[in-house]
């Protein structure tokens, strides 16, 4: 299986970074000449590729969604935290949502159309070495979805984990985000196996384990006190991680 990887995970490299490539200038063209709803699109057929060019390295992405989630409002994505691979399925699956991340700000800058994406699709872009402007853009983020129901999608353990064992969840961004949002949802999320892409390292990756996001039941913001809403949200997240 490792020797198939070797075969197959440039290809897939290849692929996933042309495809980062073309629809650079696609998504400038897109939201300069017409506007928003238009580069929404364009950003929307950019995740479906990427999640199906997962499939040169036998990864499968599949959405189980049991659960209606509410429309006409705010919802916020809460999400464990595995790869890099976990951000194109969620765009995909929630593109109804037009979901903007909390990323932080390094990624900005380096990175074809996922750095545009960032700077002008809505996203909050954060220091973590400076809580000031983490805040003050937190803030801002959290009035920009309210005021255009988007989706907010959010990482709360802060970096990846390398193994897929969840790392304690972080308060502060959540926290924020929902002080602004107090009519929306909480909609809990667990990703599972996107970290088994990196089980070797960088290169080879790992190939042939299907990836699974499950929705768990969407919980009204104002329904619990925060602390209470942050346990309920990591509790129904990490116990489905397997």
């Amino acid at each position: 299986m490792k020797i198939l990887s070797y075969i197959l995970s440039p290809i897939f490299a290849l692929v996933f970074f042309l495809f980062l490539v073309i629809f650079h200038p696609l998504q400038w063209i897109s939201l300069n000449i017409f506007g928003r709803a238009a580069h929404h699109k364009v950003i929307d057929v950019l995740n479906f590729f990427l999640v199906k060019s997962m499939l040169i390295i036998g990864v499968p992405v599949r959405l189980i969604n049991k659960h209606k989630l509410p429309e006409n409002t705010t919802l916020i994505f809460v999400a464990n935290h595995q790869s890099t691979f976990d951000i194109p399925p969620i765009g995909w699956f929630f593109r109804k949502h037009k979901p903007k991340f909390v990323a932080k700000i390094e990624l900005g800058k380096g990175i074809p159309s996922v750095s545009f994406n960032l700077r002008n699709g809505g996203a909050a872009l954060i220091n973590r070495k400076d809580p000031k402007q983490a805040i003050g853009e937190l803030v801002e983020f959290s009035k920009r979805i309210h005021k255009n129901k988007w989706g907010a999608i959010i990482f709360p353990e802060g970096t990846r984990s390398r193994n897929g064992k969840p790392k304690k969840f972080s308060s502060n961004g959540l926290k924020v985000i929902t002080k602004f949002n107090k009519d929306g949802y909480v909609v809990p999320l667990t990703i599972n196996n996107s970290w088994k892409v990196f089980k070797y390292g960088k290169f080879p990756m790992g190939i042939g384990s299907p990836m699974i996001i499950t929705t768990h039941e969407p919980i009204k913001i104002d329904s619990l006190p925060f602390e209470e809403l942050l346990e309920k949200t990591e509790k129904v997240i990490t116990e489905h991680i397997k």
